[in-house]
Order: C-alpha cells, then sequence, then structure tokens
C-alpha cells in the first residue's frame, strides 16, 4: 500500500485461524477476543474506532449503535447470509455499506436440516440419552419405535437456496415427496427436483408430515408459525427450524405439543437466543441444538474468506460482491 497506513478493521468474534491470518496479512485488525455478543457500548466503540467492521449474527446493530455520531466505520461486512441482526434503514443513512456471505452454508445448513428431520422422526436424542443414563436395558420390538422419512410429504417453507438443497436431499436420498411455499413467487424452471408448489401455507401445513422452515426473518415472518398454524398442521407432523429463532412463536410450540397436536420438533434456532423456552427443555419429543447450521471447518473458513473479498474490494473502490443495501 505504499506505506499508507492499512485499513483498520473491527472482528467481533474470534474466527478460524485460516480467516483470521488471512485478515491480519491485509488489514490492521481490532481483534475481539470476547466468547460472547460485543454489548452496544463496545459496538459503539469499534464503529468509532474502525473503517470496517466484521459483525456476526449475534451483534445487534440497531438503529441505536449505527445512529451515534463519529462513527468512522463505511461498512459492515456481515459473516452470515442473514442480516436481520443489522438495521439496513440505519446503515444506510449512516452512509456504511452491508455485504453477507451467501450461498457458502447452503449444504451444511441442508444437512443438518435432514440430520435434525432423522432425529425427531427416528427418536435419535431419546435413545442417546437413555443410553447415556443408563436406563436402557436392551433391545426389544417396541422399544423407540420411530417413523421413517421414505413416503412422507415434506413441506418446505421458503424456497431459496437452502430450502432447494433440502427437497433435493428429501427425495433423492429419501424418497420422501415435496411441498413448498414461499411468500415470493419463484420461477420452477431451474427446479431439478420436483417440487409441488401450493399458493397458501395453509395448505401446506395440511398436507404436511414434517414441516421445514428456511424463509429469512423479517417483520412478515415473525411468527409465522404460531396457534393458529399448529391448528392446521397434521397430527403427527413435526416442526423443524434452521432459519431463525424468532420465525416460530415458542410458546405456541409448547402449547401445541403438549396438547399432542404436533408430535414433535427439531430446532437449531431459538427466539430469545441463547435463551430456550423452558417448555421445550425438559420435554423428549423435541431436538434441540445450538445453533449449528453451518458449523465445519469448512464452511466457516468459506464464510470469513468471503467477508474478506468484500473488505478488499471495498477498500479497492469496487462495490463489495455481496452487498445488500
Amino acid at each position: 500500500m505504499n506505506g499508507a497506513p492499512r485499513p483498520r478493521v473491527g472482528v467481533t468474534r474470534r474466527l478460524p485461524a485460516a480467516v483470521e491470518r488471512a485478515l491480519h496479512e491485509r488489514f490492521d485488525l481490532v481483534q475481539s477476543d470476547a466468547t460472547r455478543s460485543l454489548d452496544a457500548n463496545e459496538l459503539i466503540a469499534m464503529l468509532r474506532e474502525c473503517d470496517a467492521v466484521l459483525p456476526t449474527v449475534t451483534d445487534h446493530l440497531n438503529d441505536v449503535v449505527l445512529g451515534v455520531a463519529g462513527v468512522r466505520c463505511r461498512l459492515l461486512a456481515n459473516f452470515g447470509s442473514g442480516v436481520d441482526h443489522i438495521d439496513l434503514a440505519a446503515a444506510t443513512r449512516a452512509g456504511i455499506v452491508v455485504t453477507n456471505t451467501p450461498d457458502v452454508l447452503t449444504d451444511d445448513t441442508a444437512d443438518l436440516t435432514v440430520a435434525l428431520m432423522l432425529a425427531v422422526m427416528r427418536r435419535l436424542g431419546e435413545g442417546e440419552r437413555a443410553v447415556r443414563a443408563g436406563s436402557w436395558s436392551g433391545w426389544h420390538p417396541t422399544q423407540f419405535l420411530g417413523r421413517r422419512l421414505r413416503g412422507q410429504t415434506l413441506g418446505i417453507v421458503g424456497l431459496g437456496r437452502i430450502g432447494r438443497a433440502v427437497a433435493e436431499r428429501a427425495v433423492r436420498g429419501f424418497g420422501m415427496q415435496v411441498i413448498a411455499w414461499s411468500r415470493s413467487a419463484r420461477s420452477s424452471a431451474d427446479d431439478a427436483t420436483p417440487i409441488e408448489r401450493v399458493t397458501t401455507l395453509d395448505q401446506l401445513l395440511e398436507a404436511s408430515q414434517v414441516v421445514s422452515l428456511h424463509c429469512p426473518l423479517v417483520p412478515a415472518t415473525r411468527h409465522l408459525i404460531s396457534h393458529a398454524q399448529f391448528a392446521r398442521m397434521r397430527p403427527g407432523a413435526v416442526l423443524i427450524n434452521t432459519s431463525r429463532g424468532p420465525v416460530v412463536d415458542e410458546a405456541a410450540l409448547v402449547a401445541a405439543l403438549e396438547t399432542g397436536q404436533i408430535a414433535g420438533a427439531g430446532l437449531d434456532v431459538y427466539e430469545e437466543e441463547p435463551r430456550v423456552h423452558p417448555g421445550l427443555v425438559a420435554r423428549e419429543d423435541v431436538v434441540l441444538l445450538p445453533h449449528l447450521g453451518s458449523a465445519t471447518v469448512e464452511t466457516r473458513e468459506a464464510m470469513g474468506l468471503r467477508a474478506l473479498d468484500n473488505l478488499v474490494a471495498h477498500f479497492a473502490g469496487r462495490i463489495p460482491p455481496d452487498r445488500v443495501n
């Protein structure tokens, strides 16, 4: 950079070592060592100190944080595809560009969705806990009877990249029938996997044995699945959520499980993450994971390097490839 000072980039969490090395090679890093989310004051300090910030999904960059005086930051290179934790309008008003990391986490999140489907339908969590607790008395014909995926109808809510990847795995791997509903109309021309579109969410809920959520969190999808939607689901149906926690009304989910309105749930995300509704924790018919959707070495490294690409483009005076505002 011909002796010019290197851009200063704030990183709100520790990242995979390969990503941190690549960032150190190009930028003057302000690296947080916290294992928790940064609070508002810490985020504001980083925005004032740095030319760009690389936040994660747990960093809440709202209008209060982004609207303070003296912000030096001009790019939020988000580590993740979802940007519901960033107030995009406030960022735009503050003159801050926001980017994300699309595509790279599709396969791992789709794989985890299928894993949750299997875990709930085949009662894997219950069985594993019984073995660890020493309460397993040995094989017998009616122990931990679950249900197979083959031949079941899978309803996908939100037919974006991840929803399509889940559909492909369900059809090719398990012979499931797939129906889908999205808030936005999409062409079926690029679907190699047979997917039946339905026109309303109610139609999907009434026809599916497994309902899997893959929609973004926006005002229209907050509590998209609540009491009325659970009432539409088939007896014995299960709910899988690997999208965003607030898409599901957790109190309504607990009520639906307690009354037997649905048979189970598999969750990787939560309404008030990391807090989990206490009505879910003790239930044997619920599988709970700690937000593992993209948690492989390969994907987390790819996410970090994608954020790096956006940072490099920004400081080179180019439009970042993954700009979202």
